[in-house]
């Protein structure tokens, strides 16, 4: 199917500390939560931390900014970027 992004990953119970090489400096990432984890989402740069509940949506400029999921604590998780 025709789509806006340059690729699609899944990722699924995996501890995800970098920056997206492929994505555009300019352009935003999406991310979307699935699962029954209890994960939280780190943008370093910025120094915050996010819920990332399953239903999660985030959009934010992956080559720039760096945003591990460290690990949690119980359940599944799976992303869509």
């Amino acid at each position: 199917w025709p789509s806006i992004y340059v690729g699609i990953d899944v990722i699924v119970n995996q501890e995800t500390p970098h920056l997206d090489k492929v994505s555009a400096p300019s352009l935003l990432d999406l991310l979307v939560s699935l699962g029954t984890h209890d994960a939280q989402f780190h943008v370093l740069d910025l120094g915050s931390i996010f819920g990332y509940q399953p239903g999660t949506m985030i959009y934010l400029a992956g080559k720039l900014l760096h945003h591990p999921v460290p690990k949690w604590e119980k359940g599944e998780r799976i992303a869509l970027a």
